[in-house]
C-alpha cells in the first residue's frame, strides 16, 4: 500500500511511492470591502493568514514519532508473545513492578520460549528490531531483507514485532516467507507506541546494553544495511 491508500489498522503507513503534491500557494488576499474600516480589514487578513501558516506548517511537519526512538535514548523494555507461540496476552511494557495495564511485572524480567523480551535481546548483544502490518508487502519485503543477512551477523540479535492485525494470518505470512528470526505479536499496539512507530517499515537499531543507534524509516537493505548492522557490531 502507499501513503494515498488508507491507514494499515494501527494507523501505520507504508513508505514509499510518489510523495504529495505540495500544498497550493495561498491566494493574494481580497480588497478591502467597502462600508468597513481599513483597520478591521487588516486585522482580518492577518488572522487568515495566521490560520494558513499554521495549517501548511502542520501539513510539512512530520507527525509526532515519526522519526522513532532518538539515537542514545534506551530500547523500551518490552515482553510480548512470539506469534508462532500458544502464548496470548498483551505486551508488558512495566519498567517496575505494579504498573497495572503495563504490567504487573518489570517487563524485563518476563521471559521464556514464548516470548520476545527486548532486554534480553540487548545483554545478548546488538539488536535490530523490525516492525510489521499486516497485508503490508513493504513491510513484509523489510523482513525479507534481515533474514537474508542474519546468518553473516550471529553476535546481532534480529527480531520483528507485528502490530495488532490477525494472529493466524500473521503466522501463515511467517511460515509462507519462511522467517526463521522471532516475530513477536503486539496485540494492542503498546509496543509500537512505545518505539515511537508511525510508518512502515521501521527498523530501530541498538547497541548492546540497549543504547539506541537509530532508527530506519525506509526500506534498507543490500550494501545499506550491511554498514548499519556493522556500525552496530563495532560498538559507534
Amino acid at each position: 500500500m502507499s501513503d494515498a491508500g488508507p491507514p494499515a489498522p494501527f494507523g501505520v503507513r507504508d513508505r514509499g511511492g510518489d510523495p504529495p503534491d505540495p500544498a497550493p500557494p495561498p491566494r493574494p488576499p481580497p480588497a478591502p470591502p467597502r462600508g468597513r474600516s481599513t483597520v478591521s480589514w487588516i486585522v482580518g487578513v492577518v488572522v487568515v493568514a495566521a490560520i494558513a501558516y499554521i495549517t501548511l506548517n502542520t501539513i510539512r511537519t512530520d507527525a509526532p514519532g515519526s522519526r522513532g526512538i532518538d539515537p542514545g535514548d534506551r530500547l523500551p523494555p518490552f515482553a510480548a508473545p512470539l506469534a508462532l507461540s500458544s502464548l496470548d496476552g498483551d505486551a508488558n511494557l512495566a519498567t517496575e513492578a505494579g504498573q497495572g495495564d503495563q504490567g504487573g511485572r518489570p517487563a524485563c524480567e518476563v521471559r521464556g520460549p514464548d516470548v520476545l523480551n527486548s532486554c534480553q535481546l540487548a545483554e545478548r548483544g546488538p539488536v535490530a528490531i523490525a516492525f510489521v502490518a499486516a497485508r503490508s508487502e513493504t513491510c513484509d519485503r523489510q523482513i525479507d531483507a534481515l533474514e537474508r543477512v542474519r546468518a553473516a551477523y550471529p553476535d546481532i540479535s534480529f527480531a520483528a514485532v507485528a502490530i495488532r492485525g490477525d494472529r493466524d494470518e500473521l503466522r501463515a505470512t511467517i511460515r509462507r516467507r519462511g522467517w526463521k528470526l522471532p516475530v513477536a505479536w503486539d496485540r494492542d499496539g503498546g509496543v509500537a507506541n512505545a518505539f515511537a512507530v508511525a510508518i512502515c517499515p521501521t527498523v530501530t537499531f541498538a547497541y548492546k546494553g540497549g543504547e539506541v543507534e537509530g532508527t530506519s524509516l525506509a526500506m534498507i537493505d543490500g550494501v545499506a544495511l550491511r554498514q548499519r548492522l556493522q556500525k552496530l557490531r563495532s560498538g559507534r
